[in-house]
């Protein structure tokens, strides 16, 4: 039914299988891609915020999962399952909830600016402030001027965004959110990793610390090889939670300031039930999807051809010289 209703422009009103209802083809989708129009340049958008989003919340996600299970998982470490609990209570708590709790903490008169204030730092409306993190970097360092930026990156473009547009970086606003999700989701991933990490035989850890192998010796050619099925695991949720954000944007920003919070899955949402073009947001539900489902298989790929790779060398602590 979905497919079908993202080739019609179907209202809403009554059943898209009715003969009154207009079939567009690929309409829908070329106006996606090809037709220089509001629709590309919000769905671009959108694009743009949530590949900033991935690239950053999916690596730091994972290392820090992956850095508190090893933490938890220690033998020295006292109270293991108060850190654990608290580690994995953001978890198990509503998105919506937590989504609301940062909104009082990032308000102009919240915590994190009267905490930044003491430091004598002046904080940003961190939900009104349009402006990319590169953008502020870039002013920062002297090279290029935001408020003037190069001819030659606001002259071309792609998709409808120019070339400054594209490389803005994520927004103050988007940082915000990027922050709440990597404190929110961690949890659940640092259980993956521990379960995968208490199935380690112990006689492989002894094994090559009597070889004289290193805490970092024994986490790369012992503790990650091992990892690597959890590894994998791990990514390829992180991959797919991470395009469907959809939560957090609705409670804490809904595409708002400036639309740098937009991302695909919002859009469709207010393509379809607040714009009633529900043919274009069910096109951008499928674009969704199949971006998805080519990133899981191109990772797939890349985790599986350094799986099988060989090894010729062998680790450092095994040589004897």
């Amino acid at each position: 039914m979905a497919l079908w209703v993202s080739l019609t422009d179907w209202n809403g009103q009554g059943s898209p299988f009715l003969a009154g209802v207009p079939y567009v083809g690929l309409r829908n989708y070329t106006r996606l891609f090809t037709e220089d129009n509001l629709a590309r340049q919000d769905f671009m958008t959108s694009i743009r915020n949530n590949f900033y989003y991935v690239v950053i919340v999916v690596p730091v996600q994972t290392v820090l999962a992956l850095g508190l299970a090893l933490i938890v998982n220690g033998t020295r470490l006292r109270g293991r399952t108060f850190f654990r609990t608290a580690f994995f209570f953001p978890s198990v708590t509503s998105s919506v909830a937590m989504s609301v709790v940062f909104l009082f903490i990032f308000a102009n008169s919240g915590a994190a600016n009267r905490l930044l204030a003491l430091l004598g730092i002046n904080g940003p409306q961190w939900f009104a402030d349009p402006r990319g993190v590169l953008h502020l970097l870039l002013g920062r360092t002297g090279l290029v001027d935001p408020e003037a930026p190069p001819a030659a990156l606001t002259g071309g473009g792609l998709f409808g965004l120019s070339w400054w547009e594209w490389l803005s970086g994520p927004s103050v606003a988007m940082a915000t959110i990027i922050m709440l999700v990597i404190w929110t989701t961690s949890g659940t991933f640092m259980l993956m990793f521990l379960a995968a990490l208490q199935d380690i035989p112990v006689a492989l850890e002894e094994a090559s610390m009597i070889d004289g192998a290193g805490w970092w010796q024994r986490l790369r050619h012992v503790t990650l090889p091992v990892l690597k099925p959890t590894l994998f695991l791990v990514l390829t949720l992180g991959l797919i939670s991470t395009w469907q954000v959809f939560d957090q944007v609705y409670v804490m920003s809904q595409g708002n300031p400036a639309k740098t919070t937009l991302t695909p899955a919002y859009l469709s949402y207010q393509t379809a039930f607040r714009d009633f073009e529900y043919g274009t947001g069910t096109a951008i539900s499928f674009v969704l999807f199949l971006i998805i489902v080519i990133l899981a298989l191109v990772q797939r790929r890349v985790m599986r051809e350094r799986a099988d790779r060989p090894r010729l060398r062998r680790p450092a602590w095994t040589r004897r010289s």
